[in-house]
C-alpha cells in the first residue's frame, strides 16, 4: 500500500472530522460535560480497526485455503485499566457458519489474529490476544 496519509480538522468541542485523503472519512468525538457524542472515541475506532482487520486477513486466509463461510463475525473485548494509557488485553469471539474442517478454520482464524497488521501493532505495543472461536455447521 505504500504511502497512506490522513488529515483532522475540528469541527467543535471535542468532534473532530478525520480522513483518509481518500475521500473517506469518519467523525471522532469525546463526551463532554452535558452532551452525547456524535462520533466515536480515536481510541474506539482504534478496536474497531482490530476487529475489522481480523475479520478482513480471516475472510482472505478462508478464501486461500478454499474455506467456504456462510457467516463470519469477529467481536472484540478489550480492557484498558483504570488511569491507563491504553489498552492491555484483547478478548476475541469469532463466531462463524461453515461446513468446513473446524481444524482449518481454527488455524485460519489464528493466523488472522496475529498477522493482521492492526494486530500486529497491538502486539508490539504489548497487549496480550485472547480468543473463542464458535463454529455452527448448519
Amino acid at each position: 500500500m505504500g504511502l497512506m496519509k490522513s488529515r483532522v480538522k475540528l469541527i467543535e468541542n471535542h468532534m473532530l472530522a478525520v480522513d483518509d485523503r481518500l475521500g473517506h472519512s469518519v467523525i471522532l468525538d469525546l463526551p463532554d460535560k452535558g452532551y452525547i457524542p456524535t462520533g466515536t472515541s480515536a481510541l474506539e475506532l482504534c478496536v474497531m480497526s482490530l476487529a475489522g482487520c481480523v475479520e478482513t486477513i480471516f475472510i482472505l486466509v478462508a478464501e486461500k485455503k478454499k474455506i467456504v463461510l456462510k457467516d463470519a463475525v469477529v467481536e472484540v473485548e478489550v480492557i484498558k485499566p483504570e488511569g491507563g494509557n491504553t489498552i492491555t488485553y484483547a478478548k476475541f469471539v469469532i463466531n462463524v457458519k461453515s461446513e468446513d474442517d473446524p481444524r482449518k478454520i481454527q488455524s485460519a482464524v489464528e493466523y488472522a489474529i496475529h498477522n493482521c497488521p492492526v494486530g500486529v501493532l497491538f502486539e508490539k505495543a504489548g497487549v496480550k490476544f485472547e480468543h473463542t472461536l464458535n463454529i455452527e455447521n448448519k
